[in-house]
């Protein structure tokens, strides 16, 4: 890679849980959980200095109470950062964490700094999204957007209306095979690589999480179809096709070429370009499309030349109108070969550092593969794309 390239040095996550009072983070502060991330991180990289940090970026979409507080500069403070390291906090939804590893690339490039981190975290269970929020009253009284445009799961309803052939059926299908993937992923020890174990208390006492809690790997299409459908009589979305209510935070080490070679630190993957894009509010789950279009056409690259796709799955039909779009059929194996949201679960603002450390796996699995996509849509309307090049292809040789 080039000095002035923007890396993608390691990712790490935490097991994501369960939202609510059964699931394991629920006596777990949302604060802690992203130091645990952080920390696990910097254990793992130890030859980066750490007041060679120059800036940490924390995403939450809720930000209040134990995910408030200017999460980047507490969340370091409290991983043992020098008091010299700044941080912040931002939120773009759910894709947090995607817009935190864009806004310090961006710094990057710039030249302002050498070394960020980058993360998100949620805590569903303790801030449900939208949790006190105010929605400003001009936006139903103008008419500029719908109430349903406030409830995503009833956004995924109207994308299932606007195209009558992304049926139940196929998002059923998309969605089992999502539980089928991770389940076989784990079996080859392709994620626990970068599960950071976070110790849990409940009425039983200390644990340790070290999996995952949502995944169903038993999943049918029998089951799937008796699913009840929450948001809307006789609809198409269900629990069993969409991303669960989760806890979990990310983590992320973004440096320039430079300073990766200067101080030893690998290099996953190479930022070629990102872009986010907005859409009408009313159909949220189409927001990947403008955005990854924008990427493409930024980086001189056409849909043809991706080898590999993480995209998220906040809904089954979203991921299906991405795929539709492009011409890409429902299996292709490029889409999402580890699973994803609907499996793993979607902890909003962590999700999209999660979707770029399994993409960096995938990476060093695939030298055949140059060019990787990570997409999500966002909440009122929205969707990101980051484009990845693969420092291990062929053309590289064993790589950079």
């Amino acid at each position: 890679m080039a000095n002035d390239d923007v890396v993608f040095v390691d990712g790490v996550r935490t097991p994501f849980g369960r939202a609510g009072e059964k699931g394991m983070y629920w006596q777990t502060r949302a604060d802690d959980l992203a130091v645990k991330a952080l920390t696990g991180l910097l254990e793992r990289n130890p030859s980066l200095p750490l007041d060679r940090i120059d800036d940490v970026a924390v995403a939450a979409t809720t930000q209040t109470g134990d995910q408030g507080l200017t999460l980047g500069r507490t969340v370091g403070m409290l991983a043992g950062l020098p008091v010299t390291v700044p941080g912040y906090a931002l939120d773009r939804m759910c894709a947090g964490a995607m817009t935190a590893v864009t806004t310090v690339a961006g710094g990057i490039a710039f030249g302002a700094y050498d070394v960020a981190i980058a993360g998100g975290v949620e805590h569903m269970g303790r801030h449900p999204m939208g949790l006190d929020a105010d929605p400003n009253p001009r936006f139903v009284s103008e008419k500029l957007v719908s109430m349903d445009a406030l409830n995503m799961g009833k956004t995924a309803e109207r994308i299932h209306d606007r195209f009558p052939h992304l049926t139940k059926e196929r998002s059923d299908r998309y969605a089992m095979a999502s539980q089928q993937k991770y389940a076989a992923a784990l079996e080859a020890g392709h994620i626990q690589h970068d599960l950071i174990p976070v110790a849990t208390q409940s009425s039983a006492g200390w644990g340790l999480a070290t999996a995952d809690e949502a995944p169903r790997p038993t999943t049918t299409m029998e089951g799937l179809a008796g699913l009840k459908t929450p948001f809307r009589d006789h609809g198409r979305v269900t629990a069993g096709n969409a991303s669960g209510l989760n806890d979990g935070a990310t983590m992320s080490i973004v440096a320039s070429g430079a300073a990766a070679k200067e101080l030893g630190l690998t290099t996953k993957m190479r930022m070629v370009s990102f872009a986010f894009a907005g859409v009408d509010p009313d159909i949220m789950g189409i927001g990947p499309v403008p955005s990854t279009e924008k990427a493409l056409r930024k980086a001189g690259l056409d849909i043809s030349d991706i080898g590999l796709f993480e995209l998220n799955e906040a809904f089954a039909v979203q991921v299906l109108a991405f795929t539709d779009h492009f011409g890409i059929d429902d299996d292709d194996p490029r889409i999402n070969p580890w699973g994803g949201a609907i499996a793993i679960g979607h902890p909003l603002a962590s999700s999209g550092v999660r979707l770029m450390l399994q993409l960096a796996r995938q990476f060093e699995q695939r030298p055949d593969v140059r060019f990787g996509v990570t997409a999500m849509c966002v909440g009122l309307g929205q969707g990101g794309t980051v484009i990845w090049e693969n420092p291990h292809h062929k053309r590289y040789g064993k790589g950079n």
